[in-house]
């Protein structure tokens, strides 16, 4: 038996690969799926299930193109429905790998379909479960993303805390646990940095499986200090459900060099979104105008799906060298398919060419405690809700990037705004979103509120348990 996970940090995502007798079966895997095919074959064996714990809305999964490269069979829970080929099994239905058996736990609550994977060994024990969004280590999934459901929240939280209770706690407690995700996902609120459990230690410490705790209480955790959704969650759940471009054409088609002239033009005649995906330290320093920064050195997948609206949108890019295809690939990752291409030679030959660049500045938290001692300025705080509320400067503006989108109303052209964020990547985000739409006094906090904190500039502590 061979079982191994392979997770991917930008989007806090665990696929595995489960191996016995020369048959695999691929567990949430991503779109790229090259890699499981490669590593079948380097092993002599053949991938004969693709299981879906659930419709993913954080990312677009790879099962529809690796079932047609291998012709394996796509397992969702009971009531999936999908535009594609899939076994929509039984709860409790049985599949055999190898030496190995997979059995259905039908566990719905994050969502209808959602089903949890008992793998049990050679030797009839239960081995291990793999948990997609039902059981996280230190939290459970949040049972708001069901798709087109008549269903209320507090429906599908209750319908987890019976899942939980009926179907998982029971298992063993030498289980081990193989969640979807861990810290850093927005598919929970407290997720553990640990990627692999045991059942017995999530019996003791994760507060969804207090043993004597109620429905009602269950439900009243659950729900509380739940984020909405991004709003790229549907649309990615719906991709999953309906199919997607093959990840070779959208690679094929991003990973293309447009010399300057023709990317301009993209960005003038195509409405192409240029996408600067270079560290923010470069950024600062020159940058296309109306250009977005977002970079591949953060949590770039996720921002991406946050605060580009629609997936269709064009988008061109300003990447390092040897990046590209990096860039394209975490692009396709939550469904925006549509990169045209990439600037060669990078803002080196834009500025060769003779065409304009323009700056951000950026400061110092010195620098910066110095002006605000100097006189009134305008200070946005672009961190969470819950970031925020924990601790922030005495006259500071919450103006969460998150909700920036539906905030621009709250905020003054005619103002000068000194922006900071925990450690300098969001209020980069936030200065360029603000910069292509007219907004040209902006002052970026380098090191953000990590290094204000070490000036004496004076903080507020407010906890409020609603949003954290």
């Amino acid at each position: 038996m061979k079982i191994e996970q392979l997770y991917t940090g930008c989007l806090a995502q665990g696929a595995y690969y489960i191996e016995s007798e020369g048959e695999v079966a691929i567990i949430d895997p991503l779109r790229e799926t090259q890699q499981y095919i490669d590593k079948a074959k380097a092993n002599n064996a053949k991938i004969k299930y693709i299981f879906e714990t659930h419709f993913h809305a954080d990312f677009v999964s790879g099962h529809v193109d690796l079932a047609k490269k291998t012709g394996a069979t796509i397992v969702y829970g009971p009531g999936a429905t999908t535009d594609y080929d899939i076994h929509s099994a039984k709860d409790n239905e049985e599949f055999k790998l190898g030496k190995l058996t997979i059995k259905v736990l039908h566990t719905p609550g994050h969502t209808l379909e959602s089903s949890t994977y008992l793998l049990i060994d050679e030797n009839g024990k239960d081995h291990a479960i793999f948990s997609g969004d039902t059981l996280f280590l230190g939290d459970v999934g949040r049972p708001d993303l069901a798709i087109k459901s008549d269903l209320t929240k507090e429906d599908l939280a209750g319908m987890l805390y019976d899942s939980l209770r009926n179907k998982i706690m029971p298992l063993a407690d030498d289980v081990i646990v193989y969640p979807a995700h861990g810290a850093g996902s927005a598919c929970g609120k407290n997720l553990s940095k640990e990627t692999v459990g045991i059942l017995g230690e999530q019996k003791k410490t994760n507060y969804a499986l207090r043993a004597d705790m109620t429905k009602d209480e269950f439900v009243k955790e659950v729900l509380d200090g739940i984020a909405p959704p991004p709003q790229y969650f549907a649309k990615n759940a719906m991709l999953n459900k309906t199919g997607y471009s093959t990840f070779e054409e959208v690679l094929q088609k991003g990973d293309t060099p447009l010399n300057p002239e023709d990317f301009e033009a993209l960005a003038n005649h195509e409405s192409a979104l240029v996408l600067d995906v270079r560290p923010q330290s470069e950024y600062v320093k020159g940058h296309i105008p109306n250009s977005i920064f977002i970079g591949l050195n953060g949590q770039f997948a996720p921002w991406v799906g946050a605060l580009i609206t629609d997936l269709k949108q064009p988008i061109i890019l300003v990447v390092p060298e040897g990046k590209e295809a990096e860039a394209v690939t975490r692009l396709s990752r939550v469904g925006y398919d549509n990169t045209l291409g990439y600037l060669e030679g990078g803002i080196e030959a834009w500025q060769k060419s003779g065409k304009d660049i323009e700056t951000l500045e950026s400061i110092s938290a010195e620098e910066f405690a110095e002006r605000v001692k100097k006189g009134n300025i305008n200070i946005l705080d672009v961190r969470k809700d819950g970031e925020y509320n924990s601790t922030h400067l005495e006259d500071a503006q919450h103006f969460a990037l998150d909700y920036i989108n539906d905030n621009m109303n709250k905020v003054s052209k005619d103002k000068t705004y000194h922006i900071h964020c925990a450690g300098g990547y969001r209020s980069v985000i936030a200065a360029s979103i603000l910069k292509a739409r007219g907004f040209n006094n902006l002052v970026d906090i380098a090191g953000g509120f990590a290094a204000i904190k070490k000036t004496d500039l004076p903080t507020t502590d407010f906890v409020c348990p609603s949003t954290l």
